[in-house]
């Protein structure tokens, strides 16, 4: 009687003994420390980096190729667009003018030291337009659109809804993926030209009230050197970006492979990936405006 496995004794149970796990009394020994795994080489991670940026560019260029394909996805793009602007818009306009208003500080105090306080209004407008709000709506992008989009695609990729569609015959990237990116692209675009305006005020507003500059002063030389191609120039950026931001987000979530932890970590790595893709691209894209269209 006091032989008998557990789950056995007092009873007529013929399951299976309860097998206890034997102590671990390795750990027990003073100074014993763990076996390490084994280092990755240097030569396969970077070979599982070229991986994934070759998958990357490919899955990117699926997806602008169906992007021109037949059945749009219209109550997607709606949804996915709404949405968006949804969690976008607020942030956006709180970032904007604390940006707007640092432009205008800094570059005022130059202009100052320079003699040239009436050329504050073009210099900072400018600045705000170019590229601090092509660059506040791209953040605002990745780390709020982008991180839902991702840890949606993603727990519908552990959940096996992803499979499901295609064993049903049905693109994902058509269905799923192509009305985020073009919801992306359309409410970077607005998302841009509203941050333009409250840091173009922002920043009239800081420099007229906290550094006593000329109203008109500003006024003038921000009609004067600012033009219609910087507007254009930030809505390109921000389109850019939009489309960038949805392929990584699409692109992590879709590739997840685990459980909700793995979810989490395709999130941070789709919000890393998206900066140093956004920051990269928009000084490729200053540059090459800079040399062929020049200062004004």
């Amino acid at each position: 009687m006091g032989l008998e496995p557990e789950g056995q004794q007092g009873s007529g149970d013929t399951s299976a003994p309860t097998v206890r796990p034997l102590p671990d009394y390795a750990s027990m020994v003073v100074g014993y420390e763990r076996p390490r795994p084994p280092r990755v080489p240097l030569s396969v991670r970077a070979g599982r980096l070229l991986d994934e940026i070759g998958a990357l560019i490919a899955f990117s260029a699926k997806t602008l190729r169906l992007v021109f394909q037949r059945p749009f996805q219209t109550r997607e793009f709606i949804q996915q667009t709404d949405f968006i602007a949804s969690v976008s818009v607020l942030p956006a306009m709180l970032v904007s003018i604390p940006f707007g208003a640092v432009i205008a500080l800094q570059l005022g105090n130059l202009t100052r030291q320079l003699g040239a306080e009436s050329f504050t209004g073009a210099a900072s407008a400018l600045a705000t337009i170019r590229e601090a709000s092509p660059i506040v709506t791209a953040l605002l992008l990745a780390g709020a659109a982008g991180t839902a989009i991702c840890a949606d695609l993603g727990s519908r990729t552990i959940r096996e809804e992803i499979d499901a569609l295609e064993v049903l015959g049905i693109s994902t990237i058509q269905r799923l993926v192509v009305p985020r990116v073009l919801g992306c692209v359309v409410v970077a675009m607005l998302l841009n030209g509203l941050v333009s305006v409250v840091g173009v005020v922002g920043g009239y507003v800081f420099n007229v009230l906290v550094q006593d500059g000329s109203p008109g002063a500003f006024v003038t030389s921000f009609r004067t050197i600012a033009t219609m191609q910087d507007l254009i120039l930030g809505e390109v950026k921000a389109a850019i970006f939009g489309v960038l931001t949805a392929l990584v987000a699409c692109y992590r979530g879709l590739t997840v492979k685990g459980g909700p932890r793995a979810v989490g970590d395709a999130v941070n790595q789709s919000v890393v990936i998206a900066f140093a893709l956004l920051f990269a691209v928009n000084f490729v894209i200053t540059s090459v405006y800079l040399q062929f269209a020049g200062t004004h």
